[in-house]
């Protein structure tokens, strides 16, 4: 498989701040620590005076226009999650003629993209999986009120391909399929093999570790809902490539405590890049 473009970076150049995080800054520090590829941001808000002085908390912001950034969507999953999983605590919302935000309060843990786990790939991988299983394990499907259906997903990806989206935008390993072939494929999914409550969006940034390597939290929820666990499973183990090089993936499996399910991974693999 090949090494998949860059979808999401740490800002490394100057970043113009939003008004609007700037107001809710106040005298805060404010440091970019994230950009998607939509044109979203997020922002660490430390108090000049250090720990001592307040709290630490982050600012997300959507520019208007970025339906794919639902921040509204984010701030009630992480509600419902709450004390069920160890994710953000939700601060603050709203929007403006610009963009949207949420605030939330930071929780423990770093990053798995920060170089500290680029360097231990093999550790930050298998927490990975255990932190995935943890989620999966700790979410109650009967009472979770969202979903992550193939048939919503699919036709998100109509939406995509109907506005002229095609193989240019789709990861190399799919780009052969052409849009007739890929979308067929999405036309036969697998027998779902678990249901569960999925994260969504299990790219290795959104799960943070422990300096001592194991799971500590997880953030970016705006996709969270009903699945089968393999929709989860099948990305996270593919972005280690992206994040850390191949050789990876069977390291998430194994912190999950799975083995690999090749028509299952390849499904939802192509899904992700399509919808």
């Amino acid at each position: 498989m090949s090494r998949a473009p860059t979808i999401a970076e740490i800002p490394t150049g100057p970043v113009a701040v939003p008004a609007a995080i700037r107001a809710l800054a106040g005298d805060d520090v404010v440091t970019p620590v994230w950009r998607n590829v939509l044109g979203g941001l997020t922002f660490r808000l430390e108090p000049a005076g250090g720990p001592a002085t307040g709290p630490t908390r982050y600012a997300k912001w959507a520019p208007v226009g970025t339906d794919e950034l639902d921040l509204p969507a984010e701030a009630e999953r992480l509600a419902w999650v709450a004390d069920r999983s160890p994710v953000p605590r939700v601060l603050d919302q709203g929007s403006d003629d610009l963009g949207a935000w949420l605030v939330t309060a930071a929780v423990p843990g770093r990053s798995a993209v920060e170089a500290r786990w680029s360097g231990d790939p093999a550790v930050a991988a298998t927490a990975i999986g255990r932190g995935l299983r943890a989620l999966h394990d700790a979410l109650p499907v009967a009472s979770c009120p969202f979903s992550w259906s193939v048939a919503d997903r699919v036709a998100r990806a109509d939406e995509r391909l109907a506005r002229g989206d095609g193989p240019a935008q789709w990861f190399p390993e799919h780009r052969g399929l052409g849009v007739t072939g890929a979308r067929a494929r999405l036309d036969d999914p697998p027998a779902v093999d678990r249901l569960v409550v999925c994260h969504g969006d299990t790219c290795v940034p959104n799960t943070l570790l422990h300096d001592d390597g194991t799971f500590a939290a997880h953030v970016d929820l705006g996709s969270l809902g009903v699945a089968d666990r393999w929709a989860d499973l099948a990305v996270a183990a593919w972005s280690t490539e992206w994040n850390y090089g191949p050789g990876y993936d069977g390291h998430v499996y194994a912190g999950y405590g799975i083995a690999p399910d090749p028509e299952r991974i390849a499904f939802y693999r192509l899904l992700w890049d399509l919808g």
